[in-house]
Order: C-alpha cells, then structure tokens, then sequence
C-alpha cells in the first residue's frame, strides 16, 4: 500500500459512544419490521404470562388436590401441565420465527447499504484499504450489529416483562420472602458494571484479530497473491503467519467465554445465595405455620426465574455495548464521505462529439488518512504480504511515491478534438496513468478543471460519463465467470450477435468459437485461464461493446509474443477509429499513428507535437525516441 493507515489509538479507555443519536440511529434499521417487532412483544407476553401458571398448578396439587386424594382434579391438573408446556413451545416457535425474519432483514439491509456506500467510494480508498478489512466488516461486524437489534433488545425487553411478572406475583405471595430475595440484587449491579469493561475490550479486539485475519487470507489465497508465495518459495512462512493471527483470534475467543464463563459463575453464586435465604426463612414460616409447603414450592420456582430473568438482564446490556462496537466499525464505513460527489444539478451528457480538454490541472495525491478506513488494532510486529496490484495500480503507485513531495501534475493543459488520438509518452512515474485516471473521474484534479464537448466533469451525471468513456488498463481484469457475462458487464443489453460483432471486430470471435463451451466458457479468476492476448483482446471486445466516444488504453502489449500483438494492434485500429484516443503509448507504431504526442515529465507536459517536430526538438522525446522507442521496435523486428 501506499501509506500505513490511521492506526486505533489504545482500545483498553475505548467505549462505544452511547449516546441518544446512535442508539436511535441503530433503532433506525428495525423501522421496517414494525409489525414483526409488535407482534414478538405480544408473543413474549404471551409466554410470561404462561410462565406464571406451573408454579401456580405446582401449589394447587400440593396443598389441596394431593392432600384431598381429588384423582380427577390431579389428572386435569397434570393435563394442564402438559398443554402449557405445549403452548410454550409453539409461542417459542413462533417468536424464533419472527426474530429471524428481523435479524436477517436487519443483515441484508445494513450490508446493502455498506456495499452500495462502497461502490461510491473513490479509487484512493481502495488502494488504500485491504480487501480482507472490508469482507470482516461486511461479514462480522454486520452480523455483530444485527445481534444488537433482534437478540440483545428483544431479550431486555422479553426478560425485563418476566422479571416484573414474577415480582409483582411474588409480593402478592409473601412480601417477606420477596424483600429477602432482593438482598442479592445490588451484588448483581456490581458485577456487571465489573465485567462489562473487560468483556467490551475483548470483544473489539476479537473483531480486530478477524479482521486482520481476514486481511491476510484475501491478499494471499487470491490467484497473484497464491502465485507470488509459490514463486518465492513462501508457502511455509505464510502458514507460520496465518498461524499467528489464527492464533490471536483462538486467544480472544478463549478470553471471551472464560470472561462470560466467570460471569456466570458469579451470577449462579448470587442466586444460591438468595435462594438459601428463601428456603431458609419460608421454612421456617413452614414451620411456624405461616403459609403453605405449596407455597414455598411456588415462591421458589418463581425466584429461579426471577434470577434468571435478572441475570439475563444483567447480561444483555453487556451485549448490547458489545454489539455497539460492531455497529459503530460499520457506521464509520458508512459515514466515510465519498471524494467523488455528483452534484445535484448534474447534467447528462448526450450526443457528445468528444472533444476533451484539460486546462491548467494540478493534481496531487492526499497523503493524509481523510476519508479512509481505519485499520484495525495489531498487536506484535507482525507484516503481511502486500495485495498484489494490477500494473494500472502499480503504476498509478510509483507516482504517487515519485511525486510524495510534489504534484503528481503540475498545470497540465492540452485539447484533443474529435475523433483525434493523442499519445501520452514520458519515463516511469511521470504521471501518465495519473492523468487518464481523472479522465473518468477516479479522481477529482486538485487545481484546474477538465472538459468533455465545454462541460466540466464535475457537473456531468458519473452514470453518464462512465457511458461515455471506455477504459482499458494495462492488466486486464475479469470476473470469475464465462466470457459472454465478462463482455456483457459493459452493456448489459446487448444481444449475442452485438456480442460477436464487437468479439469479431477484437480478433478474438474464432478463439472463443472454438472453446469447447464457446462463449459460456469460465475465464477463472481473474482470467488466470486465459493467455495475456487473450484476455487483452477480450477486454477490447468489452470496450467496442460498450462503443464510448472517449477511449482511453494503456496500449500494454510489450509482454505479448508476437502474433498476440499484431492481432490486438489490428484490433486497436478498429477500437480507435472516429474515436477521441487518449494512450499511453508503448509502441513506435502508435506514436507514429498519433495526431499528437504529448510528453510527460515530472507531472508536466515538457514537450508537444508530431513526431517530426519532438525529433527536431531533441529534447525528453528525442532522447526516449533513441533510448526505448526505437530500440525496442528493431527488436521485435528482429
């Protein structure tokens, strides 16, 4: 990556931030499923209402039916037993239901809207964040969240109903034993505000130790990540690494149950203790001849699911700031302001002639963490093997790093007119793929402004431009699926002979035709199945698809053996005819096609003209003309 990340300052002082505004805002994703939420709270009820009978029927055989030998009245007794264990069960049923349709609505919504806030996000957070951090936080931490709104809040508010049940049914039994009960609750408090600390801690880092986890498993099980280690022999190293992280995660884990393990405990030790004192004294009533063995047994049953209730209670607002430190890791994904903004009053470019004109543009790369994720917490001095960029982004990366002190480019100003094509040449790290990367607007120029037919692109729809504009890096990327879905994704309409005409016109219909499964043939991922030529020429059929008025190319054919190359430059005449072309240009050939060569140096333009009039200059072209041009040309005649 291009520069380390906003590091987590210590997270032993943090806490979730809880405050009116996010809780509400966390409410916010249960809106939807009101009517679900409104009937579990009948249904929870429903079930404490049917909690308080056994303990009731439990008193009515002891003391009357048993004693009085009413055989009829025990079997209807022992019946009704029966049937409200079988009504908890469908209530149970029901309500397990219904918080499942909530939980996975309440996942499916939060994850489409942090997926659909990151296709808004500009190039530079990508490059600048890993892929695996985002998968945690689509995946755990999305899943941590939903625990907040159908299992934390629906459990505080089913326990919560028990406990004032059982209470108020409890005062009306024996006040007397009821106050004995109670001793043990301020112990209750005490321990949760304990543990609550330590087991939000541990929570964070356990997401954080997945997060890295998941960080490493994507750079390196992806297909150049997977071959990188394979060619330097790293196979060993990375499993000792992956060891390490898998081993951080095992710790949390560990760390987190024995911590809730503990609490427990504790919280079982409390309940004895109050339930000594209550048999205790209401035995001694017994004896005395206060009230009823019956009604002892009813008092006792009725504790047991007080201190449940309580301890559950207890409990939940532990997991509900737990769970807060999952929505908040997904809120500051989503609360990132996109770099790239489409103005409200944005125009839609319509039958643009594809006139483009850059005037007095700067543009330097932000260094600082504005706008970017935060990495997660590490702990050790533990490194993980780089993502793996295309050569767009290494490129793209060598001028940021050349141009770390300076501007990337510096009052850069040309016009191509319609139809024309203009060949960007200049060393490595000058800043031409930094250039062709504000044409689409990956980025935004810093100082100055770009034009398409007079309209400035900050004024113009994205949806609009992107249609406009047809790009192909030096690496071509596809997706894990046949050729015909990889040409469809330029334009999703097209019909299967738009598809072969565009394929034709790439030199790359008679290949495919071929594949045993023709077009519906899986390219693997990334296209690893396929030559360099052949996903190049794939990749320039999707662009003649798409049929842009604006084409720009990294013309990246110098790793090609020769036949791929002549295909795809004969290809390359069809893709730029009677279109605007901005190329980097590799080839002699290229240049020497270009109404306008456009030297690049440092960030600025330091020469322009026809090849003629940059030899006669004898300046930057003239010098890479004889050192790299040329040379190059004789040796692939050669």
């Amino acid at each position: 990556m291009m520069h380390g990340l906003r590091r987590l300052v210590s997270t032993e002082d943090e806490k979730p931030n809880l405050t009116w505004p996010l809780v509400k805002r966390v409410l916010g994703y249960a809106k939807p499923y009101r009517l679900q939420l409104v009937s579990m709270l009948g249904l929870i009820l429903t079930g404490s209402g049917l909690h308080l009978i056994n303990p009731l029927i439990f008193r009515e055989m002891i003391d009357k039916t048993i004693p009085a030998g009413d055989v009829k009245r025990l079997v209807f007794l022992a019946c009704a037993l029966l049937v409200v264990a079988l009504l908890n069960g469908v209530v149970s049923v029901l309500q397990r239901r219904l918080s499942a349709i909530v939980g996975e609505g309440v996942i499916r919504d939060l994850r489409l809207e942090l997926y659909g806030h990151l296709q808004r996000m500009s190039l530079r957070f990508f490059t600048n964040t890993k892929t695996g951090e985002l998968m945690s936080r689509l995946n755990n931490d999305v899943v941590g969240a939903q625990n907040a709104v159908t299992n934390t809040m629906v459990q505080m508010v089913s326990y919560f109903v028990q406990a004032v049940a059982m209470l108020g049914i409890m005062l009306a039994l024996e006040w007397r034993l009821t106050l004995v009960s109670l001793v043990v609750l301020p112990l209750f408090i005490i321990v949760v505000r304990k543990l609550s600390k330590k087991l939000r801690t541990i929570v964070r880092r356990q997401l954080e130790a997945n997060a890295s986890m998941n960080a490493m498993m994507s750079e390196t099980l992806n297909i150049g990540g997977a071959l990188l280690v394979k060619l330097f022999g790293r196979q060993v190293v990375e499993t000792d690494r992956f060891g390490k992280r898998a081993n951080q995660v095992k710790d949390q884990g560990v760390l987190r149950a024995q911590t809730g393990s503990i609490f427990v405990s504790i919280s079982m030790l409390l309940a004895a203790v109050g339930t000594a004192l209550v048999y205790g004294l209401g035995g001694y009533f017994v004896i005395q001849g206060d009230f009823s063995i019956g009604t002892i047994v009813a008092f006792t049953s009725y504790l047991v699911s007080l201190y449940g209730s309580i301890q559950m209670l207890s409990n939940a607002p532990v997991d509900f700031m737990s769970s807060l430190v999952s929505f908040e890791r997904v809120f500051e994904v989503i609360d990132l302001p996109p770099e790239i903004i489409e103005k409200p009053d944005a125009v839609v470019l319509k039958d643009v002639k594809g006139e483009l004109r850059f005037e007095n543009v700067t543009f330097t790369y932000q260094i600082g963490d504005e706008h970017l994720l935060s990495d997660v917490h590490r702990y050790g001095s533990m490194e993980s093997v780089s993502t793996v960029l295309s050569e767009g982004e290494r490129q793209a990366g060598e001028e940021h790093i050349s141009q770390a002190r300076g501007n990337a480019l510096e009052n850069v100003s040309f016009c191509v007119e319609p139809g024309k094509l203009v060949a960007l040449v200049g060393p490595s790290g000058a800043g031409k793929t930094t250039l062709t990367y504000l044409i689409p607007r990956l980025y935004d120029p810093t100082e100055g402004n770009i034009y398409i037919d007079g309209v400035d692109l900050r004024d113009v729809k994205l949806d609009s431009l992107s249609d406009q504009i047809g790009m192909v890096t030096q690496e071509t990327y596809l997706f894990h699926d046949t050729i015909r879905t990889n040409l469809l994704y330029s334009r999703l309409d097209a019909t299967q002979a738009e598809i072969e005409d565009a394929c034709r016109a790439a030199n790359i219909h008679d290949f495919i035709r071929e594949l045993p499964e023709g077009y519906d043939t899986v390219v693997g991922e990334r296209g690893y199945r396929l030559s360099g030529g052949e996903k190049q020429r794939i990749s320039l059929a999707r662009v003649i698809l798409k049929d842009p008025r604006i084409l720009v190319l990294d013309e990246a054919t110098s790793s090609l053996d020769s036949e791929s190359e002549a295909l795809i430059q004969e290809a390359l005449k069809r893709v730029m005819h009677n279109r605007t072309s901005i190329v980097i240009a590799h080839r002699l050939s290229t240049i020497l096609a270009a109404d306008m060569i456009l030297v690049i140096d440092r960030g600025k333009i330091v020469e322009c003209g026809t090849h003629p009039e940059l030899l006669e200059m004898n300046g930057v072209y003239a010098n890479l003309y004889h050192t790299q041009f040329r040379k190059r040309e004789q040796t692939d005649r050669g």
